[in-house]
């Protein structure tokens, strides 16, 4: 059979709470961010985002929170094949707070929960044949149905040629031998878990733990008398961690010293949460033992993933992607707390964003109506029926979008809000508008707070688009004012987890030529700001295209790139836009609003066409706009061919 994953790992999947106040008791915690959980699942997302073909075998509950883990594991990029939805059992849940670098507290709530029902029968002997290798974790020796399920799969592993892997993560209290307040326990002597490990340590190739792990696994607080003792029973290569010093691996005999060991570098970097640490490292180490790396090769990835892990919030949303990796071991520390280098974090969201996993977005067909001024300037126009047309776009976009991706809308919340909330979920590209309309300065929609403290709650799938008239002529007190709003902004979206939108649009402002919109965009690149998408308006020559172009991608490739906007323009204008910009990959696609609904719209609120009838128009309308453009794509494909 084919071998189309590199590793599956098997055990404990559930979602962690992470208390966002660092410094503070878990008692006193106000809010938490929620992130997946659990040593398994974390290195399957830790080794997707280092390029190998990840696959997670476990048990979720049939509920949200079982969805949650079953949707981000796709958008990591991570193969749910061997992932159940159990119905009788709830989807397990980690509440955990950062005190300071020695204290993590947490606490486990895993009675009777989802993962610790897999058995034997979730084993399928297909599944495992198609993998390199597969990696358990130790919890899921601790109970004789999750044994059962782990020996199971290592026999069909080795039946079928796969690498075995075991991270020992040793928790006490999930043994039984510590009690529920004792989840930051990593040690409690306990002779019956160390017979039931050294009973398996046969089985693997691979066996990594901390120097307590190997003390329980080994019978002994001797590191070395630990380590022994595992050799005498398993010819496995032994892993050992040892904290800020780094770690060792054997492949033979042990000798008299940890010092004896093959190494790799380490990072000077400083410790701020150690939680999740191991899973990253596991995942480095994996990358570079499937790879065939050298050992010591082997650490230094190992070692760097941990060391991303130690200098950030949470678990899997700290560990790198692949890139992002080859450019730290390039470029080296430059300061030690990682998550505040802006370089790097720069490289980790934009190789991290969500939608890895998902179906290709490389095609963006977006109806926009987020207006706001042009609606309420209408004759026959209430809050009310701003809101109801609004909901009318929203069906029109969904019968055109049908089910498939690459669609997209542009909804505020002020007039929009139900159809904005609608949208959730429904597969579509979602922007939301900040600015308030038609201001120049640049002025910001009050739901966001004077502090911009109110995009915490936003829901994660809005984009948020900010909408600036600008232009290089402008005076240097406009100019200072405009981009710090757009700045804090772009700064406030990213502490939130939100993607960034920046649309600008200088023809409003003076006369352009084929190199203004390229100034601008190097304008704001130089202030720090990094948008995930550009929203630029139609340029009529290529050359003006190309510039623009140019100065996205000599600051960042990574952008998700660019949509045509269409300021009003008749159809036909737009079909001539269209052929332009459709020769350039970085163009994205459109996003246009009033040519679908402007005369609906007017139609509509005056009675003179029911809301059947605006759905119809508005759906043939953005319909036709979508085919306009696929048809220029497909032509500047053919032609680049």
């Amino acid at each position: 059979m084919t071998k189309d994953l590199d590793v599956i790992t098997i055990g404990r999947a559930g979602v962690d709470l992470y208390g966002t106040q660092i410094g503070g008791r878990l008692e006193d915690m106000g809010s938490f961010d929620k992130y997946i959980g659990g040593s398994p699942t974390n290195i399957a997302c830790g080794t997707a985002r280092l390029g190998l073909k990840s696959a997670l075998l476990s048990r979720v509950g049939d509920e949200h929170m079982g969805r949650f883990i079953r949707e981000q594991l796709v958008r990591e990029g991570v193969n749910v094949d061997g992932v159940k939805t159990d119905p009788e059992r709830l989807t397990a849940l980690v509440i955990l707070g950062i005190r300071d670098e020695d204290q993590f507290p947490l606490i486990f709530y895993r009675e009777n929960c989802a993962d610790m029902a897999l058995c034997e029968d979730d084993v399928d002997e297909g599944f495992i044949a198609r993998t390199r290798s597969v990696l358990a974790t130790g919890t899921h020796l601790s109970h004789p149905n999750t044994e059962a399920a782990v020996l199971k799969a290592l026999e069909l592993a080795r039946k079928h040629g796969a690498k075995t892997a075991l991270d020992i993560d040793y928790r006490p209290n999930l043994w039984g031998v510590a009690g529920h307040g004792a989840g930051e326990s990593r040690f409690v002597e306990s002779a019956k878990v160390t017979a039931k490990l050294l009973s398996t340590l046969h089985l693997f190739d691979l066996i990594v733990g901390t120097e307590e792990e190997f003390h329980i696994a080994g019978g002994s607080t001797n590191t070395i008398k630990a380590l022994r003792a595992v050799r005498e029973v398993s010819g496995a290569v032994l892993v050992c961690k040892r904290g800020a010093a780094g770690a060792v691996a054997f492949e033979g005999d042990i000798p008299d010293s940890l010092d004896n060991g093959q190494t790799g570098p380490g990072f000077p970097i400083e410790v701020f949460n150690v939680l999740g640490a191991g899973d990253g490292f596991f995942s480095g180490l994996m990358k570079g033992w499937l790879d065939g790396e050298s050992w010591p090769k082997a650490l230094e990835y190992a070692n760097a993933c941990g060391a991303f892990a130690v200098s950030r919030h949470g678990c899997t949303p700290a560990y790198p992607s692949w890139e992002e990796l080859r450019f730290f071991l390039k470029r080296g520390v430059k300061q030690p707390d990682l998550r505040n280098d802006p370089e790097l974090e720069q490289i980790h969201w934009a190789t991290n964003r969500q939608r890895r996993g998902l179906p290709d977005w490389s095609e963006y067909r977006i109806f926009a109506f987020d207006h706001r001024m042009q609606l309420e300037e209408m004759a026959g126009y209430t809050l009310e029926k701003g809101g109801a047309f609004k909901e009318l776009c929203l069906a029109a976009a969904r019968q055109v979008q049908d089910g498939r991706p690459g669609y997209g809308i542009l909804c505020d919340n002020r007039i929009g809000r139900s159809a904005l909330h609608a949208a959730s979920g429904t597969g579509l590209w979602i922007g939301r508008p900040c600015e308030w309309p038609g201001a120049r300065p640049l002025t910001l929609e009050p739901e966001l707070g004077a502090d911009y403290g109110g995009l915490n709650q936003w829901a994660r799938e809005n984009v948020v688009k900010v909408l600036c008239f600008c232009h290089p002529d402008d005076d240097a007190a406009t100019r200072a004012d405009q981009e710090a709003t757009v700045k804090r902004l772009f700064e406030a979206a990213r502490r939130n987890g939100l993607e960034f939108l920046l649309e600008i649009i200088p023809s409003k402002v003076g006369p352009v030529d084929d190199t203004t919109t390229a100034t601008l965009i190097r304008q704001f690149y130089a202030i720090g700001v990094f948008p995930d998408w550009w929203k630029l308006e139609p340029m009529k020559t290529a050359a003006a295209w190309k510039r623009a172009i140019a100065a996205i991608e000599e600051n960042d490739r990574h952008t998700r790139g660019i949509v045509v906007l269409g300021l009003d323009a008749p159809e036909a204008e737009l079909a001539a836009s269209f052929e332009v910009a459709a020769g350039f990959p970085l163009v994205k696609g459109f996003a246009v609003g009033r040519t679908i609904f402007g005369d609906v719209a007017r139609g509509w609120m005056t009675g003179e066409m029911d809301d059947a009838a605006a759905v119809t128009e508005m759906a043939r309308r953005y319909g036709q706009l979508c085919a306009i453009w696929d048809r220029a794509r497909a032509a500047a494909k053919e032609k680049a061919a």
